[in-house]
């Protein structure tokens, strides 16, 4: 009875199902692959820029157009290097041996009358506007252009200035020329190429 007894205590020895094996196998080799790797998002070009940016200038949030061989400065920051020009105002000059530019804005909102720029970029020490004041609508913006007379420069005794509102801001623009033809078509340009992200 003991001999019986001690036989059934002994450890079993399991013999595994070969099927079972293989299945537990395949399983295994199954989730050991590795899963495709996914493919990565297309990397955006950028696009041709589909127009020129020579003669363009671009900063503050607007831009505007000017001759080619004149490059913008700001004006306020080589007075005071502390104290640049901004988004809510401005002063930029562009010059050589044959023309001035100059562009000045600032913050108005509500204004729908830039007048008042007008008045202020023309200097009644040097400026003498002419008595005709154009004024019309271009591109949504109020723009009034006149044409003037200069004694800053013998060299630059011709001109003309123009101010616009875009936004919540006011922009002013004057220039001196050698001739009195050559006011009309830069200001045609700074305009025609002008645009305040708006």
């Amino acid at each position: 009875m003991i001999l019986f007894l001690s036989a059934s205590c002994a450890p079993k020895t399991f013999t595994p199902d070969p099927n079972e094996q293989i299945r537990v196998a395949v399983a295994a080799t199954l989730a050991a692959i590795p899963s495709a790797t996914a493919i990565p998002p297309s990397t955006a070009y950028p696009s041709p820029t589909p127009f020129s940016l020579a003669g363009l200038f671009c900063e503050y949030s607007f831009c505007i157009g000017h001759p080619t061989d004149l490059a913008f400065f700001d004006v306020s920051a080589q007075k005071n290097p502390a104290a640049p020009s901004s988004y809510s105002q401005g002063i930029l000059a562009a010059f050589n041996g044959n023309l001035f530019i100059q562009v000045i804005w600032q913050t108005a909102p509500g204004t729908a009358d830039p007048k008042f720029l007008l008045d202020t970029i023309l200097d009644d020490a040097l400026d003498v506007a002419d008595s005709n004041l154009d004024v019309t609508l271009v591109r949504k913006m109020n723009v009034m252009y006149t044409s003037i007379t200069s004694t800053a420069t013998p060299l630059l005794p011709f001109g003309s200035s123009g101010a616009w509102t875009c936004g919540d801001r006011v922009f002013a623009w004057k220039v001196y020329t050698p001739q009195a033809e050559a006011a009309r078509p830069l200001f045609d340009e700074a305009l025609g190429r002008f645009s305040c992200g708006q």
